[in-house]
C-alpha cells in the first residue's frame, strides 16, 4: 500500500515536471517567434525610413530599435534550445511510466511544435 503511494507521488511529480517544462518550451517558443517577427518588421520600418529620406536622427533610433530586437533572437533561441532539451529528457524518462498519459502527449505535441 505504501509502495502504491509513492508511485502515485512520483507519477503526479513527474506529470507535473512534464506540464512545467511543456509550458515553458511553448512559451518560449511563442517569445522566439515574435522576436523574429518584430525584427522582420522593424527592418522594413528601417528601410522605409531610409527610402522616404527621413531625418538621420528617426533613421538611427530606429536601427538603435532593431538592434535590440536581433539580439534577443539569439538570447531567446538558446534559452528555447536548452527548455528543448529537458522536455526531451522527461519524455524519453517518463516514457515507460506514463505511456499514453495526456500530459506526456501533450508534452510530445509542444516538443513537435517546437522541432528545432
Amino acid at each position: 500500500m505504501a509502495n502504491k503511494m509513492v508511485n502515485d507521488k512520483e507519477l503526479a511529480a513527474t506529470q507535473k515536471q512534464l506540464k512545467i517544462k511543456a509550458g515553458v518550451v511553448k512559451r518560449l517558443l511563442k517569445e522566439y517567434n515574435l522576436y523574429k517577427i518584430e525584427a522582420e518588421e522593424q527592418k522594413r520600418t528601417v528601410d522605409k525610413y531610409i527610402a522616404d529620406g527621413k531625418d538621420e536622427y528617426d533613421v538611427r533610433n530606429q536601427q538603435k530599435i532593431l538592434a535590440e530586437a536581433e539580439k534577443m533572437i539569439p538570447d531567446t533561441q538558446k534559452r528555447l534550445g536548452t527548455a528543448v532539451e529537458q522536455l526531451r529528457d522527461i519524455i524519453v524518462a517518463s516514457r515507460s511510466t506514463l505511456g499514453s498519459d495526456e500530459e506526456l502527449v501533450k508534452a510530445e505535441e509542444i516538443l513537435e511544435e517546437a522541432n528545432i
